[in-house]
């Protein structure tokens, strides 16, 4: 009876033993409460190394001025390739990240042979998560369609648009959508179908302060968007009307509130435009905008620690950006100063044809080697819950699985 006894207490403790390291490889495979995604288009490694150059000018030293992302403690590399190119376009690279599946350029959200792929934030929206999307580019862009669209063509921006107001997210914020009346302008304006579904859509910050308390659901559109296409836009001066991309998160934070699990999508979408002008400056003051809005995460991330993670990566490179320039391969320093004075001068709009603005990127010591994508892979960086799944070389469609902890 003493032998069984002894028998019996040793199975229950080792019965309790392997329960509680199922709970607990559980509870580690669980994504976090908290999740934010920070896209920034077309930013490369060398995109942040100019960046932190101009910072560390500003703080009159050589180097050492770090963004708030770079001083995560993980940090993974990722490949970039699309299903039929080296180089992928935003629509493939969205879908890459967004699915956890390759396709072909100009697809979103949809394989090659035309099946459709289940996101991240669908699949969080299935387990009780309130989903934002947001940037500083349209809505109904290739990065942000990623997460909620499915159609052949990145172009066909009305019915992805349509695709926007039935996916149920809680949140969407941008300049506006192309094709506000659909391609041809002769069709109901997109934003009617939306508030049909159930949306507020609120332009400006006024009318979001006005009419977002009571909503369920909200679409956020800059004033300059108002019922019309947005236009290709990149910051060339000191002065910018347009909301910054920190203060849409703002606001997702603000109607999403912290009661319940979410997933932020927020991706910096100019920078990818002032790399395919190889504006330097722009594309700086772009990085520093980004960083500003990863800056409010992570106060967030404080008040959160155990229940948050915050990943930061890009869809892909664009511009071939670096430091150095021409023959000159012992170079001094960057003439920032230059180019600061420069971007200041010009003002909001200012354009530069190729050969002027390619002969003050030579002077200044800044190399650019394309006007379009390359495929250089791209950094990922990580802090929080499960940050520590991202190292090494990895490929863009391991991202949505180590976020959800598979």
């Amino acid at each position: 009876m003493k032998k069984t006894s002894i028998v019996i207490s040793v199975l229950l403790i080792f019965a309790a033993l392997i329960s509680t390291g199922c709970c607990n490889k559980e509870t580690e495979s669980r994504p976090a409460k908290y999740i934010f995604l920070f896209i920034g288009d077309g930013m490369g490694l060398d995109h942040i190394t100019v960046t932190e150059s101009y910072l560390s000018y500003k703080q009159d030293t050589l180097a050492g001025a770090r963004l708030t992302f770079t001083q995560f403690p993980n940090m993974a590399l990722c490949y970039t390739h699309s299903n039929n190119r080296m180089i992928t376009c935003s629509a493939a690279a969205a879908t890459a990240i967004a699915c956890g599946a390759k396709t072909d350029n100009e697809r979103i959200g949809t394989a090659p042979d035309g099946s459709k792929l289940k996101s991240i934030a669908y699949e969080l929206q299935e387990k009780g998560y309130k989903i934002g999307i947001m940037t500083n580019n349209p809505v109904n862009h290739a990065t942000p369609a990623g997460f909620y669209a499915h159609n052949d063509s990145r172009y066909g921006y009305y019915e992805i648009s349509r695709e926007l107001a039935e996916s149920g997210f809680e949140f969407f914020g941008g300049s506006g959508f192309y094709q506000f009346k659909g391609r041809k302008g002769d069709l109901e304006p997109v934003g009617n179908y939306i508030e049909e579904k159930g949306y507020e859509v609120c332009y400006g910050p006024e009318e979001f302060e006005e009419r977002s308390a009571e909503a369920e659901k909200v679409v956020f559109i800059q004033e300059t968007g108002r019922e019309q296409d947005p236009e290709y836009y990149v910051s060339d001066g000191e002065e910018a009307e347009d909301v910054k991309i920190k203060e849409i998160l703002d606001m997702s934070l603000e109607f999403l509130g912290d009661d319940e699990p979410f997933f932020i999508m927020c991706e910096g979408g100019n920078i990818d435009w002032a790399g395919h002008s190889n504006k330097t400056m722009a594309m700086v003051k772009e990085v520093i905008d980004f960083d500003d809005a990863i800056a409010r995460a992570m106060e967030f991330y404080y008040e959160h620690p155990d229940e948050t993670l915050i990943v930061v990566t890009a869809d892909h490179e664009t511009g071939g950006v670096s430091i150095g320039q021409g023959e000159e391969w012992r170079p001094e320093f960057v003439n920032w100063a230059r180019l600061e004075q420069h971007w200041i001068d010009s003002g909001e709009k200012n354009i530069l044809d190729k050969e002027e603005n390619r002969e003050l990127n030579e002077e200044c010591l800044i190399g650019w080697t394309s006007f379009h994508h390359t495929g250089s892979p791209v950094p990922l960086y990580a802090i929080g819950k499960g940050a520590e799944k991202f190292k090494g070389m990895i490929d863009n469609i391991d991202i949505k699985g180590e976020i959800l902890g598979e």
